[in-house]
């Protein structure tokens, strides 16, 4: 049974023009070119299966860029290619939650030689950093 995206996307004709610019671009590099056709094939109501097949492309990798996309609506803002240069930013709960991980568990009073991921996991919810945090996060 073929699975829906709950990520729709509805194109702006600015936006239709500029991602097709860049699906036709040669010298843009590969995956930039890849991100900006599943972004207009899921505009055109494809599901994630068939634009895999259509690309080539595992159906992951049509599933995450379709979900990034959905949120930002603004193809410059994710390719990585117009968006070098600038540094990435991250919310002070993510800088708390790496600090955490790379403290001695001695200094933290734990009785731990050294922390596992579900260890951080329970503590950085313990002290209320985040909410709810994956190991794959971690």
């Amino acid at each position: 049974m073929p699975r829906e995206s709950p990520f729709a996307i509805v194109l702006s004709k600015e936006e239709r023009l500029v991602l097709k610019a860049q699906a036709r671009q040669y010298t843009s590099p590969y995956c930039d070119v890849v991100r900006a056709k599943i972004v207009l094939l899921a505009a055109e109501g494809l599901s994630n299966d068939v634009i895999a097949a259509r690309l080539d492309t595992p159906r992951q990798i049509v599933s995450k860029w379709r979900k990034r996309f959905a949120p930002w609506r603004d193809f410059r803002a994710w390719s990585r290619s117009l968006g070098a240069g600038v540094p990435p930013s991250f919310p002070p709960s993510v800088v708390q939650v790496k600090a955490f991980a790379c403290e001695l568990p001695h200094r933290l009073q734990l009785p731990f030689s050294r922390l596992s991921l579900c260890e951080i996991r329970r503590e950085v919810i313990t002290q209320g950093l985040v909410v709810e945090i994956s190991g794959a996060t971690l």
